[in-house]
């Protein structure tokens, strides 16, 4: 029998870490959650040289927040430093990196800071493969709450292939052995995974609200001062033909919430 290889889960209290560590534990892995809440902080460091001791594999999947562009960048810069400087130390082999389908094209705000951060990332000494994944089905009640204006929910005009966070997961622990990235175009390691299908943001927040019982309107805007909104209504967002999908469609996933 194989010995059970030790990976570390950056963000493992968050909506996908929370899955990673199932999903790893299931097929035998050792797992080592990486957490501020569980006195590990990858920012100041505090605790982490200790916690990537005997690491194999780190699955970056921390956050930060913000959507603002600065704070999330000095938050992903950092992280990636300190993962890359703490885990050579530490004997670490390989970093697995989550990101966004789509952040290549970014011009500015969050997914800025996300192409900063997979460039600060594979600038260091440990061996990196990047995930680019989709948007999540566990978003759009979120995106449902922040639109919410009365009686009238705005929700941005969103081309996507939601994808669920387990499936994100699961892909990710398939990658832990080394494999499961091909170059991107610009020679970086990079893997997409998506769900199995194209859905508009719009239809997927009205079938919620149907779900709910909920007669509030669902309004599509388009907002020029995002910096995203072109990538959100030209397809900028949908994963390429060598993506992965996996996973349910957004409908069948709501139907198992019930």
């Amino acid at each position: 029998m194989q010995p059970a290889r030790r990976v570390a889960v950056a963000g493992a209290t968050g909506r996908l870490g929370r899955h990673l560590v199932d999903v790893l534990r299931a097929q035998g892995d050792d797992v080592v959650p990486i957490s501020r809440s569980l006195g590990v902080d990858v920012i100041t460091g505090e605790g982490l040289a200790e916690a990537l001791t005997g690491v194999e594999c780190v699955i970056d999947a921390a956050t930060q927040p913000s959507p603002e562009e600065d704070a999330a960048t000095a938050f992903f810069t950092t992280s990636a430093r300190n993962l890359q400087k703490l885990g050579k130390q530490a004997g670490v082999q390989r970093i697995l990196l989550v990101s966004i389908v789509g952040v290549d094209q970014s011009t500015g705000g969050f997914y800025a800071a996300k192409v900063a951060q997979e460039q600060a990332m594979l600038a260091g000494p440990i061996s990196v493969r990047i995930l680019r994944a989709t948007q999540f089905h566990e978003y759009v009640p979120e995106m449902v709450e922040w639109g919410r204006q009365d009686d009238v929910i705005y929700v941005p005009k969103m081309r996507t292939q939601l994808v669920a966070a387990r499936s994100v997961a699961e892909a990710l622990a398939g990658m832990v052995d080394g494999s499961g990235a091909v170059p991107g175009a610009d020679g970086a390691p990079i893997a997409e995974v998506g769900g199995p299908r194209e859905e508009r943001l719009v239809e997927v927040a009205r079938l919620l609200l149907s779900r709910r019982g909920d007669t509030s309107r669902i309004e599509g805007v388009s907002n020029p001062d995002d910096p995203h909104h072109e990538l959100y209504e030209n397809g900028g967002l949908l994963p390429g033909p060598d993506a992965t999908l996996a996973g349910p469609t957004f409908e069948e996933w709501l139907d198992a919430q019930c």
